[in-house]
């Protein structure tokens, strides 16, 4: 086993994505039972995802999401992958996880990104423009001095004021220099564009003021990792979400997650072909031996300290199993495959 890899830790971002002919309802509950067999397998983490008007995704609340995950596990920590800051007020999102905080002691992470909604009807439904994300780093600036008590209003914010709560960044676009001078700990994706990836890491490692946060920079790297029995099978749990973005991408509309079988039946255009074809490609997809390899070469070329895999497919059971594999492959796990 990898030194390097094992030195790693490994946190998994689940977006309750739907399947087809499946509910919101189910894909929720099934977020809250895969966050209690990832804590068997020694994650590290367990975030869950904001998206709003997305018929794909039932995630839309994460810190109502959270505590449900940290009140159905015990040791893994919790967070957010993330809340986005500028559809809120930042009082209010420090009072929630003050509440999470409170509740669940030493496990909630609060991890913040600068997305404004995907189209100009959910910007419009939840009163905001894309312009609202050039304000994050001011919104950031604000939500901190809540946990502080240092906001000039003279409100304190109850009960988060005084409780330490760690920040994260979603380095996504401007992310990485505001991480830097902010001084917090920074995820930045994805493993599909890794030159990138690296310019936001170098480029955060270069500026990164220590703060009260944090005394030193903290790299997250995230994206898909897929692994399996064989590399088809490996590149079989990477086909729902690849059609999916590419339905996304011709069509305008994010789908529920279609069986790979299906999927592999379709007639697609060539624009669907290619947008489907490229997105089945560039992840750590493999089996055990061709990931580990492909992880130990991620890993010496970013420095990172921790992995958050996002990976996504119809099959739950194959999908567990991929992580099984995985966190046998860092040393966390010894079970045998379902």
């Amino acid at each position: 086993m990898s030194s390097l890899i094992a030195s790693t830790r490994f946190s998994v971002l689940d977006r309750s994505r739907t399947r087809e002919g499946g509910t919101n309802a189910e894909a929720l509950r099934d977020t809250v039972r895969f966050a209690r067999q990832l804590e068997e397998l020694g994650y590290h983490r367990f975030w869950v995802s904001e998206h709003h008007g997305v018929p794909g995704v039932a995630g839309s609340a994460p810190t109502v999401l959270a505590a449900a995950v940290a009140g159905a596990t015990r040791t893994i920590r919790v967070g957010t992958g993330g809340v986005m800051l500028p559809n809120h007020r930042p009082l209010v999102v420090a009072e929630q996880f003050g509440v999470l905080e409170s509740l669940y002691p030493g496990r909630i992470d609060m991890g913040l990104g600068r997305s404004v909604g995907f189209t100009d009807g959910v910007r419009r439904a939840l009163g905001r423009d894309k312009d609202d994300a050039e304000d994050f780093a001011a919104q950031l600036d604000e939500l901190l001095s809540w946990f502080t008590g240092t906001s000039p209003t003279g409100v304190h914010a109850r009960p988060a004021e005084g409780l330490a709560v760690p920040p994260f960044v979603l380095a996504m676009g401007e992310g990485a220099a505001i991480a830097a001078r902010a001084g917090l700990p920074m995820v930045i994706g994805d493993l599909r564009n890794r030159d990138k990836m690296q310019r936001g890491i170098d480029h955060y490692r270069a500026h990164f003021r220590p703060s009260p946060w944090a005394s030193e920079p903290y790299v997250v790297i995230s994206g898909t990792i897929a692994v399996a029995a064989t590399p088809e099978e490996a590149r079989r749990l990477l086909v729902p979400e690849a059609w999916s973005m590419a339905h996304s991408r011709t069509h305008g509309i994010f789908p529920p997650l279609p069986p790979a079988e299906r999927v592999e039946t379709l007639a697609m255009t060539t624009k669907e072909r290619g947008f489907y074809e490229s997105g089945l490609t560039g992840h750590l997809a493999g089996t055990e031996e061709q990931v580990t390899d492909e992880l130990e070469t991620a890993l010496k070329e970013t420095g990172a300290q921790e992995v958050l895999v996002t990976t996504s497919t119809y099959d739950r059971e194959a999908l567990l199993d991929s992580y099984r594999r995985l966190a046998r492959i860092a040393g966390r796990a010894s079970l045998p495959s379902a």
